[in-house]
């Protein structure tokens, strides 16, 4: 699964040494290459056009936003990026106005033409456009679409109406190039959290225009940014390899760890000033089955595991501690708890979970009381989680983790209560539940092949078994499943969200009606709802906003479009030659913050 990067010897100018012999060529410096997996498939690289974790971890290396999420501040801190300055913000939050640095370059590609390119504010402006454009299917769209950038979804309605190509050069007031470095947003109402929304590399990292239409179709394959990597292969499902940008700019390692995180202060000490990225090239393979990943980095093929399989967590981290074994080997452990959720989506529109009325209520609401969540935790997550009570993340805004909903209970005689009560009963005596017309009530559960999945989907059958429901399990790859959920063609599915911000909208929006067949894969519509996440929208942080966020998490109880399981503790494990490794909470950015230490590779 390596891939070698060949090495060209530099020769030195000949010289002869005291005794008259010539000194032998001196050889280039071996590449400092890092080497993990990734658990699932990437599905592209247009940031435009994806959705995925894996994905964009990936972009998120390659292209910049004007903003970025500090690597060693937290809980977290917003600084500039390709920006001169944070944002002059008006007094409402809804003008925002940027500067650009100049002198920053995209990386050669031969879209263009031999020349330089510098970035500059124009850039993005098109980039922001490319989720409005009807063509490009963005899964984003509606994310984008509620930021209330004046003006542009008003182009994409043209094309739509008209069915001619998106308008790129028309200008809208909402986001304009005030000059070549000055970027200006006008939104329609106030967004005091905008910033969050321009420092997420992964998806609104500058996009050259040129480049778009040089490669057309195929441009989730050719992922041209300013950031300090660029793609060299790709082996689709199996091998992405990047390599250090040498047009990348003059930047160096900083942070503002907090005056008592011991470790990001050490690490801010071992590496200030030190030129980015560290390491010239990073290879990252995907391996969906969790012991030919854990086993490759036990045998030193891998510098990272990420996170631990949990069909190992037992031994390599007991009792929540790094073992021995491994601390004797100068392995070393980052441990978090994750801001995320996992969890399974009803879909709304489907004839059988699916709906607003009583008894369809009542079919998810038994479905998520049977859901035995501590059982999870011990078997399958071996410990490595803690019950999730609603949809918000640990490490966002509005968590509590003193809250405690509905959403945790786990009660097989109530579930049982209420099928029976709404007519969810064996009719025909072959064992098991039928819809209250009388046809065969088979919940349609969709899963991926690999081992661990597997684990899950016996629990699910147990807990459905439990309570007298027919499960029905269909397994398929997971960018397989991810687009048919998205076009609505699944009934359930069991998956995870991590925060890609420090703030709870994210999240919300996993529900959010216009967001249908996007991040709203449960298609859920509800208008208090909607309303309530306008409003939040428009809030500044404060006792309101979170009163409107309780009634919010009181609806998702009432309905249960989702049943939230956990919130996962992950553990990343490191080699000793690995230096400067942590977790980012958010922004998915870490590849050029590390380095490889080849003689501590030999040392051990």
């Amino acid at each position: 699964m390596r891939c070698l990067i060949g090495l060209i010897a530099t020769l030195a100018g000949a010289c002869l040494c005291a005794a008259g012999s010539a000194q032998p060529p001196a050889q280039a410096a071996t590449p400092k290459v890092l080497r993990y997996a990734f658990n699932a498939a990437e599905t592209g690289f247009d940031p435009a056009q994806v959705n995925d974790l894996y994905s964009r971890i990936v972009t998120a290396h390659i292209f910049e936003a004007p903003y970025k999420f500090d690597y060693l501040a937290r809980p977290f801190k917003v600084v500039s990026n390709t920006a001169a300055a944070l944002p002059e913000v008006s007094s409402d939050f809804k003008t925002w106005t940027v500067h650009i640095r100049p002198g920053i370059y995209f990386a050669d590609d031969p879209a263009f033409k031999g020349r330089r390119r510098e970035l500059v504010a124009q850039d993005y402006v098109y980039a922001w456009k490319r989720f409005f454009d009807p063509a490009n299917k963005s899964p984003l769209y509606s994310g984008f679409q509620e930021e209330g950038v004046t003006g542009v979804d008003a182009l994409r309605d043209e094309a739509l109406k008209t069915q001619r190509p998106f308008d790129y050069d028309r200008p809208v007031a909402g986001i304009r190039a005030l000059d070549r470095y000055t970027l200006q947003y006008q939104l329609d109402a106030p967004r005091p959290r905008f910033v969050y929304t321009i420092a997420d590399n992964g998806l609104y990292g500058a996009v050259a225009r040129e480049v778009v239409e040089f490669y057309g179709d195929k441009i989730a394959e050719h992922p041209v940014g300013t950031g300090p990597f660029k793609l060299a292969a790709w082996r689709r499902s199996s091998l992405i390899t990047l390599v250090r940008n040498p047009d990348y700019r003059e930047v160096f390692y900083d942070g503002e760890p907090a005056a008592d995180d011991t470790a990001g202060r050490a690490l801010l000490q071992r590496f200030k000033g030190r030129r980015l990225p560290m390491i010239d090239r990073v290879e990252v393979a995907i391996i969906e089955e969790s012991q030919p990943r854990w086993l490759s980095f036990l045998n030193r093929e891998f510098d990272l595991v990420w996170p631990v399989p949990l069909e190992f967590a037992n031994q390599a981290i007991p009792n929540g501690r790094l073992a021995p074994y491994l601390a004797q080997r100068g392995i070393q452990l980052e441990r978090i708890v994750n801001p995320d959720r996992t969890l399974y989506y009803f879909n709304m529109e489907d004839p059988v979970v699916g709906g607003m009325a009583p008894h369809k209520v009542a079919l998810r609401r038994a479905i998520s009381l049977a859901t035995d969540v501590q059982r999870e935790i011990s078997l399958v997550r071996r410990g490595q989680a803690i019950a999730a009570q609603s949809i918000v993340a640990p490490g966002t805004y509005g968590y509590d983790a003193a809250y405690q909903s509905d959403n945790s209970r786990y009660d097989t005689t109530r579930a049982k209560a209420l099928l029976d009560m709404f007519g969810y009963v064996d009719r025909d005596g072959d064992g098991w539940r039928d819809l209250p017309d009388g046809t065969a009530l088979v919940i349609r559960y969709a899963s991926q092949p690999d081992a661990l999945s597997r684990q899950f989907d016996e629990l699910w059958k147990r807990n459905m078994d439990r309570i007298g429901v027919r499960l029905q399990i269909s397994a398929a790859q997971w960018p397989e499943q991810l687009k048919a959920a998205r076009a609505g063609q699944l009934m359930v599915w069991q998956l995870a969200y991590s925060a890609a911000a420090p703030d709870v909208q994210d999240g919300l929006q996993l529900l959010y009606g216009p967001a249908s067949g996007g991040q709203n894969l449960a298609r859920f519509k509800d208008a208090r709802f909607d309303a309530l996440y306008e409003r939040m929208q428009t809030l500044p942080d404060g006792p309101e906003r979170l009163a409107l966020l309780r009634e919010e998490l009181k609806i998702i109880t009432a309905y249960a479009p989702h049943k939230f399981i956990v919130h996962r503790i992950v553990n990343d494990l490191s080699q000793p030659w690995l230096l400067g490794y942590r977790r980012p909470l958010y922004g998915n950015q870490f590849w050029q913050y590390v380095d490889i230490d080849d003689s501590l590779r030999a040392a051990h």
